[in-house]
């Protein structure tokens, strides 16, 4: 029987779940060759949040990380997260920047990618299919998983025929809040087994403590591969971690052949990240390794929830904390059953709060408003008729049936516009920085300031974590005495400069 294929994302949804996506271009890339080295499906090394977290944390230039990255595992095909027309941002790009986004990104070295759009409306998702098919590489149709009376089994595989016909090469059944029983991912599963003739997939989180248990039942009903992590960036809000999952199916028909000297690189894999976690300590949450059984209870993202008891809190409303994730359900059906991911996850949240705040729908967020009135595209069930009119009527506009990026009195920056506003900031124009700036204009300005102050003055990175003494590089210069060379050492986290003379 075929061994079903383990993906690894430690190096974007790892990090970006358990520590806020603060790791490092520079802190990744002792651990590249072992990943590249052990035959993973797929490594997941951009998207999501790593490439605004990047510019606007770190100070990275997003397609300079997938260089190194591609550079450092150039045998295992990248994947990345792409939210349809949003790309990585929120906002509906015109179909040019979409299409010049992905363009770009195949050129940096990227292989897969995973499309999705929050409301699983297809039309947000066919030109970003379109565009990567016809830059040769996959397009992975993506149904973001949630709950409610109109997400049937028979929904999602509806879901999945739809994209099959679209042209996807694969289905990814992904369950961004970590809620997917068991016994619903093996129906599924099993459902678009029989009805499509592409690999499916399946993505879940550990955050309630189902996930490891769900690619078991995934397994079982012939799913073709899994996303697992590495610990520390693995478990809880993350993705199972790979030993744990080797462990669970040992001896199980379907069971990846893994080599002891795969387990071994595993090991030293894990020994850097150890390290890395230390280092970002920061960013991380005991909150976010442990199994959270509320997650089960309000069916929102691990995420979601750590971030609104903070801003309970900052609002002195500790006290609503049940209140307001009591409403979520409120909302979510009056808005049409929305799938809970970003952004749409922060936006129900919002309007719960502003509920329980000034009073059940006495004040509509903008972003509520937009999506009752159809400007984040068709939801899964009609919205309540008498929010949308609230709506209409606060945000000053009539609902829309079309795709959102085509609504009426759109003004889309398009792809010669943004080449203008790089050329009068004196950024460079190519394709890579348009896209860019079309969705972080500032972070990429502030980078390209940062870039232009002497060294002295730059912002520090965070340094890598090796397990062990990295070895010494030589400087590009000499010493004065011609005799000596300079280096620099990493041990246990800290940059030494020493020089080395022959006496």
């Amino acid at each position: 029987m075929k061994k079903v294929i383990f993906n690894n994302n430690v190096l974007r949804d790892g990090h970006q779940s358990l520590a806020a996506t603060r790791m490092t271009t520079e802190q990744m890339l002792p651990v590249c060759e072992d990943l590249d080295a052990i035959g993973f499906g797929a490594l997941e090394t951009w998207g999501g949040a790593t490439i605004d977290s990047g510019l606007r944390f770190l100070d990275e230039f997003p397609f300079d990380r997938l260089d190194a990255l591609k550079k450092a595992c150039p045998k295992t095909p990248h994947m990345m997260l792409l939210r349809g027309q949003n790309i990585v941002q929120y906002a509906h790009f015109p179909d040019e920047v979409v299409t010049a986004f992905i363009n770009m990104s195949a050129k940096h070295g990227m292989d897969i990618f995973r499309i999705f759009d929050a409301l699983n409306d297809p039309r947000n998702m066919l030109t970003a299919i379109e565009a990567a098919k016809a830059a040769g590489k996959q397009a992975h149709g993506t149904i973001c998983y949630t709950t409610s009376p109109v997400h049937t089994t028979e929904k999602f595989i509806e879901l999945g025929c739809q994209l099959e016909e679209m042209g996807c090469d694969a289905i990814v059944l992904k369950d961004m809040a970590g809620l997917i029983p068991p016994m619903h991912a093996q129906a599924i599963i099993k459902g678009l087994k029989k009805q499509i003739n592409i690999p499916v997939w399946i993505h879940t989180h550990d955050t309630a403590g189902l996930g490891a248990t769900t690619y078991l039942a995934a397994v079982d009903a012939g799913v073709d591969a899994i996303d697992c992590s590495v610990v520390p960036f693995a478990n809880g809000t993350g993705q199972p971690d790979t030993v744990r999952m080797l462990a669970l199916l040992k001896e199980h028909e379907r069971c990846p052949d893994f080599s002891t000297e795969d387990i071994e690189r595993l090991g030293r894999v894990r020994a850097h990240l150890n390290g890395v976690y230390k280092q970002l300590s920061e960013f991380t949450s005991h909150t976010n390794e442990i199994v959270d059984s509320d997650t089960l209870l309000y069916q929102v993202p691990g995420g979601m929830l750590s971030n609104f008891r903070t801003q309970l809190a900052q609002q002195k409303m500790e006290d609503k904390f049940d209140e307001v994730f009591a409403e979520i359900p409120v909302v979510r059906e009056a808005l049409g059953w929305i799938p809970l991911v970003t952004p749409t996850s922060q936006i129900v949240g919002m309007q719960a709060f502003l509920n329980v705040k000034f009073g059940r729908w006495k004040q509509i967020s903008p972003q509520a408003a937009d999506i009752a009135l159809g400007y984040y595209g068709v939801t899964p069930a009609p919205v309540n008729p008498e929010i949308q009119k609230l709506a209409a009527k606060q945000a000053g506009k009539d609902p829309i049936t079309c795709r959102p990026v085509e609504a009426p009195g759109s003004n889309h920056t398009m792809m010669a516009d943004l080449r203008k506003q790089l050329q009068d900031a004196n950024i460079p124009d190519d394709d890579e920085h348009c896209v860019i700036q079309a969705m972080f204009p500032q972070q990429l300005a502030t980078h390209y300031k940062n870039k232009n102050k002497p060294k002295s003055e730059q912002p520090a990175a965070a340094p890598a974590a090796p397990a062990q003494p990295a070895p010494a590089q030589p400087a590009a210069a000499k010493a004065e005495s011609g005799n000596a060379r300079q280096y620099a050492l990493t041990i246990n986290g800290k940059r030494m400069e020493v020089a080395v003379e022959e006496l």
